[in-house]
């Protein structure tokens, strides 16, 4: 009679470990949570009893892992080069010193209470995972005010409201498509009885008149807004089809929000986004080695050997590696000819962030948090989500990232023009303000040490290659980040991808326990 061990032991030899991994869960023996929402994976308590593993990088996938590995009875060490954990998640207070390759130290001078969320700065309610840890963890989160109608857009040496951009543009191509519909163009695309109905509905939707014709609205705002006892105020004078053409600011803020993962609302934690790296470390902090550059990896008979900068070495029986793929090709580690081809075909997005300290002059014109975009090269300004009414905040004033264009002119500036775009932009979209910026810094994350970019940038057809193979084990190295998941830039596919990892680093012990019983 075959017993299950035999069974999976079998299943090894010929299929591997997601053969195994997939064979223990269909017969109850991996706990796992498993929907299109989380993904993740439930260790068995003691199941990493007696198994050691070290982690390289105490980013959000390596202290996640840290922490659930540490749950599972598995004996941790992290390893991080940084003198602080959380990886691309960088909150800069007052005091705190940035290091940037090839440029001088910059020493932030903000007051007391302020930051500057230099990497990761929102949580989408749709993170379930990364939101469900804060939860767990006690760490309290409020609001990010994503979108704000106030904002102004800056594109084609024309400075407007996005409230106005946004509704300006849907009255004319209204007034477009009600032409059309009026015409008869659109017959063979409408039946008869749903063409009134669309025209109904474009008639509100766009704000057109009876005729079809857009004049203007009060969803744009007002020149002169409306006040008490004979004010009525006075509507914007609406911008012209040729006007928005031009311009082209709908690839900014009219469209942006409506990214899955920019949609309504929006978290952000309290005093800074590294508060939640934060908690997971204040839980595995004993197994956390920090100002730990590690040099190599090599393989031993029964696990791994971590050679260090410094000249120590760790070993273990397993080695997770959530290192960003640009450090991962600096290591000297045992790796396939697969493996290293699909590191060198990865490429990761530059960006970069200025920010200043301020009077909160933008409250006093009715912006409460939200972003302004711009066709300058510093593509946009974040306005803080908090603090209201408080006597100064701080504002980013530039986020040139790879997602929103050739971030890669911004980022390759120096120090000091970077500054001047970010304040020019600010000053053409309030006038006379710009003389309040103060204190400002700014970070580039292809200039940050053991970073190299913000993010992978994946095409459809690296996902088959490149992406696929990265994902993949080497003997007992495993691989976890950002990088190696569908939510690349965001805490929650580091999380995520760190949860994958443990699953196969999981199935792997339950294999090699199989195969030490067999010898024994």
């Amino acid at each position: 009679m075959t017993t299950r061990r035999a069974f999976l032991h079998a299943m090894g030899r010929a299929g591997g470990y997601s053969a195994v991994f997939l064979s223990m869960q269909a017969m109850g023996l991996l706990a796992t949570r498993a929907s299109a929402e989380t993904r993740l994976v439930a260790l068995p308590p003691g199941s990493g009893k007696g198994k050691s593993v070290v982690i390289l990088g105490a980013g959000i996938a390596g202290l996640v892992a840290a922490y659930e590995l540490g749950k599972a009875g598995y004996t941790v060490t992290v390893l991080e080069a940084r003198g602080r954990v959380g990886g691309r998640v960088w909150s800069i207070r007052g005091g705190d010193r940035i290091e940037q390759i090839g440029r001088e130290d910059q020493i932030c001078t903000f007051e007391n209470g302020h930051y500057f969320n230099a990497g990761a700065a929102r949580l989408p309610t749709a993170h379930t995972v990364i939101l469900g840890y804060a939860k767990q963890f006690g760490v309290p989160i409020e609001v990010m005010v994503n979108v704000n109608r106030s904002a102004r857009l800056d594109f084609g040496g024309r400075t407007v409201t996005e409230r106005q951009a946004v509704n300006d543009t849907k009255g004319r191509f209204a007034e477009l498509i009600a032409k059309a519909l009026d015409q008869g163009a659109l017959d063979g695309q409408v039946t008869l009885a749903d063409r009134a109905k669309l025209r109904a509905y474009l008639e509100q939707w766009g704000a057109l008149d009876p005729k079809g014709v857009y004049r203007g609205s009060d969803r744009s705002g007002f020149s002169d807004n409306p006040g008490g006892y004979a004010n009525p105020g006075v509507p914007m004078d609406p911008l012209t089809l040729d006007q928005i053409m031009a311009d082209g600011f709908w690839g900014g803020g009219l469209t942006f929000e409506e990214t899955f993962d920019q949609q309504a609302p929006m978290f952000q934690p309290v005093g800074g986004m590294d508060q939640i790296a934060r908690a997971i470390h204040e839980r595995v902090k004993d197994a956390v080695r920090l100002n730990t550059p590690v040099k190599a990896v090599r393989p031993t008979a029964r696990g791994v050997r971590i050679l260090l900068q410094d000249g120590g070495a760790v070993t273990a029986h397993y080695c997770l590696c959530t290192l960003p793929a640009t450090m991962v090709k600096q290591l000297d580690m045992p790796l396939s000819a697969a493996k290293k081809a699909a590191l060198a075909n990865t490429v990761y997005m530059p960006s970069a962030k200025v920010a200043w300290e301020s009077p909160r002059f933008w409250e006093e014109q009715g912006i409460y948090g939200g972003l302004a975009f711009t066709d300058a090269p510093s593509q946009l300004i974040w306005y803080p989500s908090g603090g209201w009414n408080s006597p100064t905040g701080i504002v980013i004033g530039a986020y040139a990232a790879g997602g929103l264009g050739d971030a890669s002119a911004f980022s390759n500036l120096p120090h000091a023009e970077r500054l001047q775009v970010s304040r020019a932009v600010i000053e053409r979209m309030h006038p006379g303000k710009s003389a309040l910026l103060t204190k400002g810094v700014t970070v580039a994350w292809n200039e940050t040490p053991w970073s190299g970019g913000i993010a992978a940038r994946w095409t459809p057809e690296q996902r088959k290659t490149d992406y696929a193979e990265l994902c993949r084990p080497e003997d007992r190295i495993f691989f976890a980040g950002e990088h190696l998941s569908y939510i690349g830039a965001w805490q929650e596919g580091a999380a995520l991808s760190a949860h994958e990892a443990m699953a196969l680093l999981h199935t792997r012990v339950v294999a090699d326990r199989l195969t030490e019983r067999q010898v024994a």
